[in-house]
């Protein structure tokens, strides 16, 4: 079993304080010893970032867009290796850690080799100034230039690690910066793998470290670091508001992608195609990562005419849905991400009982396997909206299924609780859908798809997080934007 070490300034580093075990979700066996850093580690991997980083700020534009190209042709050329440690790691069924765990992140790396070409200037029209107290009049030009931010460091969630790592490095390099990586503790194995992959590529050492840790110490270590410009966190709101406090301090950049209880709305005039669509997206909350995605339409409100039918087929959907082992090709719901995880979703369970919800379909662990962290596909109704399991992110199988009356109490029943990451409207009138869209505290939202578009900024509004990443936005987040201003 191999134990894994630091790395930092393109060399594996041995950790001052051992080890501790990355367990497989599927079968609670190893898979790996992942080294326990903190403030030394922290402090080693930033300098060698400022240092790294000053030098690569000044590289061209086009380099830059080679070295990340290079990056993606070898991520998809070693996928194979990757793949089964990504899946040993997350417990992620093999059609998704071999769809969108590894090759996902080696399209991010491409789409922003492309990136650091895009113009970093804005020109501004000159405009005649009067004189004043400061300068004399006359014609003034100027422009604004997108700067790198300067070493950024990137915390990242367990659900997908080397997609969301790939989704901050590869913006961040490619507009100048170094990165310091903070991987979720769960899965940070083939996050430190990276190390010697991009290093292979030809990026510059010291510009991609990787510090893991079982605890808080090392995350906390790298958004205090006073030579840390910016932090770019993905996980649970409660951790980013820990993040925004200590990162105010020193009035560092965040970007912050936090919670979500994405709301699906099926409208009255919802056609068989639509309501289908619909249905389909909802019950990817079971399907896709077991839940583990904060993007997931976990509540589903549908018209009252709609109700009755639309329950009973999400309830035959998740009744014949497979669970066990994701290295299963049939398997279609694998396991969450810990025991304290699935012990996390099982107590709102119970909580949802005690507070009156009905438990349709699931609600419990599966009778197979006898190993791994399962949670059966769960479909929760006589739910109100003051139940914490309407208004709590749960980030497990387990979808909420509410009756509306008209359009005035659907946006109500979205908005209603203190996420804004990603809504869903389902219904025939695009243009009424479009205006409720218009109507819902949400960073995105999604008409009869739960498809993507990447190019489209991602994130959330409330406590969804602050700032937006994806295409072109995600070169904008790690720039900072610099005035130059002189007389015509």
């Amino acid at each position: 079993m191999r134990e894994y070490r630091h790395w930092i300034d393109g060399t594996w580093r041995e950790p001052t304080a051992g080890h501790y075990t990355i367990t497989n979700p599927a079968t609670e066996e190893p898979v790996g010893h992942a080294p326990e850093g903190g403030a030394e580690e922290i402090d080693a991997a930033v300098r060698a970032a400022g240092r790294a980083q000053r030098e690569w700020a000044r590289t061209s534009p086009r380099e830059r867009s080679a070295v990340l190209e290079r990056i993606a042709d070898l991520l998809a050329e070693r996928a194979p290796d990757l793949v089964p440690l990504v899946q040993a790691e997350t417990g992620a069924t093999l059609r998704v850690a071999r769809g969108m765990q590894v090759p996902t992140a080696a399209e991010r790396f491409r789409r922003y080799a492309r990136g650091a070409l895009e113009p970093d200037t804005v020109p501004l029209a000159p405009l005649p100034v009067k004189a004043s107290a400061l300068a004399e009049g006359g014609l003034i030009g100027a422009c604004a230039v997108r700067r790198p931010v300067g070493v950024v460091g990137c915390i990242t969630s367990y659900n997908f690690p080397v997609v969301n790592l790939a989704g901050k490095i590869a913006p961040a390099l490619a507009t100048g910066n170094a990165v310091v990586c903070k991987p979720a503790p769960q899965d940070p194995l083939s996050c430190l793998e990276l190390g010697p992959v991009l290093q292979e590529a030809g990026l510059p050492d010291g510009l991609y470290n990787v510090i893991t840790g079982s605890g808080s110490g090392a995350g906390e270590a790298l958004v205090a670091h006073p030579d840390v410009d910016m932090i770019s966190f993905t996980g649970s709101t409660s951790v980013g508001k820990r993040i925004a406090e200590s990162a105010g301090r020193s009035m560092k950049r965040t970007l912050m992608e936090l919670g979500g209880k994405g709301a699906a709305l099926v409208l009255d005039d919802a056609d068989e195609e639509i309501r289908r669509a619909a249905l389909n997206s909802v019950a990817s909350t079971w399907t896709f990562h077991s839940g583990q995605i904060c993007t997931a339409p976990t509540r589903v409100l549908v018209h009252r005419s709609l109700y009755a039918e639309f329950v009973s087929s999400l309830e035959r959907y998740a009744a014949a849905l497979t669970i066990g082992d994701p290295t299963n090709e049939r398997t279609v719901v694998g396991p969450l991400i810990s025991a304290a995880q699935r012990d996390r979703v099982e107590h709102h369970l119970d909580r949802a009982r005690e507070q009156g919800a009905r438990v349709a379909v699931g609600g419990a662990r599966p009778a197979e396997p006898r190993t791994g962290y399962y949670v059966a596909p769960t479909l929760l109704t006589e739910v109100t909206p003051d139940m914490d399991v309407f208004r709590e992110e749960l980030f497990g199988p387990v979808v909420v299924a509410l009756p509306f009356e008209d359009d005035d109490e659907a946006v109500r029943l979205a908005n209603g609780t203190p996420f804004g990451l990603y809504d869903y409207v389902f219904g025939k009138d695009a243009g009424r859908a479009w205006r409720l869209a218009s109507r819902l505290r949400s960073g995105n939202v999604g008409i009869n798809t739960a498809q993507r578009h990447p190019e489209a900024p991602f994130g959330g509004c409330k406590e969804s997080g602050v700032g937006r990443d994806g295409g072109s936005f995600g070169l904008h987040a790690y720039t900072e934007l610099q005035s130059v201003v002189w007389p015509s």
